[in-house]
């Protein structure tokens, strides 16, 4: 699944409007190979501030993300919980799959930080 975001990274650098979203691609995509000690949290909750990605902006940027790569991305993530849930050593990764499906249908917005 961290292949598929990269993908979706790349697909979104082809326009100059996208490369936000191609870096936030990138940047999710590196915590779905490590997902563990991760979390992701809304950035005004994290900064107290409002910037572009939190505001109108941001939630129309979230609609033309679900509508071109966040219900894939959410559909494949939903099913490697289920294919990881099977055994008891893949539940923790299933737990991980369906936080980042939730993360999937709208990133923009929110930023990865380190567990405390």
């Amino acid at each position: 699944m961290g292949l598929a975001w990269w993908l979706a990274g790349l697909l979104c650098f082809i326009s100059i409007i996208g490369i936000p979203f191609g870096r936030a691609c990138f940047v999710i995509g590196e915590m779905t190979f490590w997902p563990f000690g991760q979390d992701s949290v809304n950035r005004r909750a994290l900064t107290g501030t409002e910037d572009l990605g939190t505001g109108a902006f941001g939630m129309m940027g979230n609609i033309i993300w679900f509508l071109l790569f966040g219900i894939w991305l959410t559909i494949g993530h939903i099913m490697h919980a289920f294919a990881c849930a099977i055994t008891i050593i893949g539940i923790p990764f299933a737990l991980q799959h369906l936080k980042l499906a939730i993360l999937s249908l709208t990133p923009i917005g929110q930023t990865v930080v380190a567990k405390a």
